[in-house]
């Protein structure tokens, strides 16, 4: 006979599978680079820095608790979100751990606001500065991800090639730099290189989904 307690039962320990398949930093990193568009294993891996075959495996657990799914393109195979909750379910532990453990602080504090104190730009001073055109929006994201949404009249360089393409950066012009929005190094890493050749930078802390989810527009393909 099927009671309430058999019932809740079963019902937590369905729950449990999202608990276990999130309980892995590696598997959260996999979690958030698929927030910005789907990837094969092999860029995974390369952005992980993980190997092939552990990205595999990171993946098969996170399919097998139907968070990611999978399409072939040739004989190319392509992993991807199961649907935009997902993506939230990340943003939401990322604002616990934030609000929760004092650790996640101190980090953020020492790595994006110590050292050269590179002050961060908002949400509303950019708008304002976009339209004014006095600025370089810069995105450093790798190209796919910029390909598949990025914001307003931003400009695509990766931080991998900003070095070899620093002459395209008006130097008369402040940067703002963004990347996957404000746990993402690219953009500080970017901000540094910049500052250190003569350009006057900001970061924004905010990438495409933060702005995505205030309402705000982007050019999405």
């Amino acid at each position: 006979m099927t009671t309430g307690r058999t019932i809740k039962t079963q019902l937590y320990d369905h729950f449990a599978r999202i608990g276990k398949a999130l309980d892995s930093p590696q598997r959260l990193e996999l979690l958030d680079l698929l927030c910005q568009c789907e990837r094969t294993v092999e860029n995974l891996a390369f952005e992980a820095n993980l190997t092939i075959a552990n990205t595999s495996r990171h993946l098969q657990i996170l399919k097998a608790s139907r968070m990611v799914e999978t399409r072939k393109d040739g004989v190319k195979v392509y992993y991807r979100l199961n649907s935009k909750e997902v993506c939230d379910l990340m943003c939401d532990l990322r604002e616990l751990a934030k609000k929760n453990l004092a650790e996640v602080a101190q980090i953020m504090d020492n790595y994006f606001n110590g050292g050269e104190k590179l002050q961060p730009v908002n949400r509303e001073e950019l708008l304002q500065r976009v339209k004014q055109g006095n600025i370089t929006l810069l995105d450093v994201r790798p190209e796919m991800e910029y390909d598949k949404a990025h914001l307003p009249l931003a400009k695509s360089i990766p931080l991998t090639q900003l070095k070899s393409r620093l002459a395209e950066l008006p130097q008369d012009l402040e940067i703002v730099a963004y990347c996957r929005g404000p746990y993402c190094v690219l953009a500080q890493e970017a901000v540094k290189f910049l500052r250190q050749n003569g350009y006057k930078a900001w970061r924004l802390t905010e990438g495409v989904i933060e702005w995505r989810e205030n309402g705000l527009e982007l050019i999405e393909n």
